[in-house]
């Protein structure tokens, strides 16, 4: 392991603990209720507690996610490949996406819930509204933002209209179509739980209402906690894909 790997583990862990720390200390010093902040190892033994739990409802959330962030590159690259090709309709259709996307997924999710019901489809469609926009919207920009060079040599070849999306523009945008689908990915999550809450019976999401309407702040805590390592470890796995595909892009930390 490099000495670069190695820092961008220990970075983040030193800040995991300083900030359990900090916690721990306002808890202590603070007095405060279990039911308002429950310290640290509460929350570590609820999370043990309820292991078998938190992964079995951690999976449904999951399943939501993937599936959502699936239909959302499925759909939303197509999308975009039209908008960054068409004049037409770029015009018709990128006002209306991001008028879309500015109205608040959980003002839908009622909505949503009634055109489709409680089960799969509607948590479904709610991750796949949040996932979209970021891939359509980075992905058309890479497509624009194919060098000029690159697209006067593939017509002086005389390649077709397909190789030159597909063996040009496509390749010089992969790393805003991976941006797109970092970004992606995380508000998948956000909106699979953003569905468990309006109307589910499983999910990290109903958990996580369950355990605050007992009062059960340490076990909702560890629901968050399961969020925020399903949360990165399908980033993580997005990332993953990115070196596959792409294992030439410098890594993200490296872009910025």
């Amino acid at each position: 392991m490099t000495t670069r790997s190695l820092t961008r583990i220990i970075y983040p862990l030193s800040g995991l603990v300083l900030l359990v720390i900090v916690w721990a200390l306002i808890c202590r010093l603070g007095r405060l209720s279990v039911v308002v902040l429950p310290p640290p190892d509460k929350v570590l033994f609820a999370f043990i507690a309820n292991f078998r739990l938190l992964l079995e409802e951690s999976l449904v959330t999951l399943k939501e996610t993937v599936y959502g962030f699936a239909l959302a590159v499925g759909l939303g690259v197509p999308m975009a490949v039209a908008v960054a090709k068409s004049r037409t309709l770029n015009l018709m259709f990128y006002p209306l996406l991001v008028a879309l996307q500015s109205v608040p997924k959980v003002a839908l999710a009622p909505i949503i819930l009634v055109w489709l019901g409680p089960d799969l489809q509607s948590k479904l469609a709610i991750a796949w509204l949040v996932a979209f926009f970021p891939i359509v919207v980075d992905t058309a920009a890479g497509l624009r933002a194919t060098p000029k060079e690159l697209l006067e040599l593939a017509h002086s070849l005389k390649a077709s209209r397909s190789q030159v999306l597909f063996k040009v523009q496509f390749p010089a945008a992969l790393p805003f179509v991976m941006t797109g689908a970092k970004v992606a990915i995380t508000l998948a999550v956000i909106g699979a739980v953003i569905g468990e809450f309006v109307g589910s019976s499983e999910g990290l999401g109903f958990l996580l209402l369950t355990a605050t309407s007992q009062l059960d702040t340490p076990l909702a805590f560890a629901a968050l906690f399961a969020l925020s390592i399903l949360g990165l470890l399908v980033y993580l796995a997005v990332e993953g894909v990115e070196l596959l595909i792409a294992p030439w892009l410098p890594p993200a930390a490296e872009r910025h």
